[in-house]
């Protein structure tokens, strides 16, 4: 049987080799950091997801080594093959930051400024998405569109005035369980959410559509107003789980030695690694139920890390190899303080630093 042939693709001056078939967006994310575009949509776990949001839009400056020319138009890098020698840009292209900024406005026309209260906050990838590549304002001075409440079930709360359409949950529930019970009801700008009976979601697995969801659309029941993940120490936790398809490693989120809530363990690319059941996700919450491992690694860059130095990992810096060179400084403040000499190590000095007993660390 013959290798999967590879391919050479650079994204922000940065080259890779990657098998044929792969995604521009999974190329990205194997060179990481700030070069892989954000995805609001797409999920690699689940089928067929992607193309809906345009958040991961790229700018092909090169189509590939036989035909070099650039794409027309900007593609969604989650749906767009590489070929050999193509050359992208994501951050080093003006047109895509610019298409970018009007995309993350687009998708808060309709959403609701209800962060202080939302459970999401803190762990939002709209939240995220918004402060990294939108704007400090809005041009939109329409009625914003709301959908009255409804009974989904006894684990999910759904706030449809939140909802992105990203289908997410959607594909989640559909590859997942046996039977779907809820789905996209009516078109365009009326599409909404929603199940045809209420308290239809109670499958097995159905509370995995949490997780997927990048914004509070869909929010666990059992957790809802008790806490904000800033506040509770994330924790690795396994346990013996009855259910054949759940493997029972998740994610405690505590406070002391209370139980929270409970969700899967996600990558750094905030996907779900293993899906687990409503058992271990709803039912157990009690630290006598599970083995515990130690600290949850979280990136360093992320608001519930802060305080929880314990386990955190840094992301990788690339500017420089993004823009193939060291960074400039354009101004040196030592040449111009007659305190911050560059001479004296700050940290070295015994005892405090007084305008009358500072001198150079010898």
């Amino acid at each position: 049987m013959s290798e999967t042939p590879k391919f050479k693709v650079t994204v922000d001056n940065i080259s890779i080799e990657v098998p044929a078939g792969t995604t521009i967006l999974n190329a990205a994310r194997m060179i990481g950091g700030e070069v892989a575009p954000p995805a609001m949509c797409y999920y690699s776990k689940l089928k067929d997801s992607g193309g809906k949001c345009r958040t991961c839009l790229v700018e092909v400056s090169k189509g590939s080594e036989k035909d070099p020319r650039p794409m027309p138009k900007l593609v969604a890098s989650c749906r767009t093959t590489v070929m050999d020698g193509m050359e992208v840009k994501n951050i080093t292209s003006e047109k895509v930051l610019d298409a970018r900024k009007g995309i993350v406005e687009f998708l808060l026309l309709n959403h609701p400024l209800d962060c202080p209260v939302c459970d999401q906050a803190g762990e939002c990838d709209l939240q995220n998405l918004s402060y990294e590549h939108g704007s400090e304002g809005t041009r939109y001075e329409f009625k914003r569109r709301t959908f009255e409440k409804e009974d989904i079930g006894p684990y999910i709360s759904l706030h449809m005035t939140r909802c992105i359409m990203c289908f997410r949950c959607v594909y989640a529930a559909d590859q997942l369980t046996d039977k779907r019970e809820h789905g996209i009801l009516e078109r365009g700008d009326h599409a909404q959410i929603s199940t045809m009976l209420n308290k239809a979601l109670d499958h097995d697995f159905i509370g995995n559509v949490i997780d997927v969801c990048p914004v509070g659309a869909l929010t666990d029941k059992t957790f809802r107003f008790k806490n904000r993940v800033w506040f509770t120490k994330p924790m690795d936790a396994h346990r013996d789980c009855s259910h054949p398809n759940c493997n029972g490693k998740v994610r405690l989120w505590m406070r002391g030695e209370e139980v929270f809530r409970v969700t899967a363990r996600k990558d750094k690319w905030g996907e779900v690694e293993e899906f687990i059941c409503n058992e271990c996700r709803f039912h157990k919450k009690q630290t006598k139920d599970w083995v515990i491992e130690g600290p949850s690694l979280i990136a360093r860059s992320s608001v519930i890390s802060q305080g929880h130095y314990v386990g955190t990992n840094k992301s990788n810096v690339l500017i420089n190899k993004v823009i193939g060179k060291e960074p400039r400084h354009m101004l040196n403040i030592h040449d111009v303080s007659d305190v911050n000499r560059l001479e004296i190590d700050l940290s070295k000095i015994e005892g405090p630093a007084h305008s009358n007993d500072f001198k150079p660390n010898k």
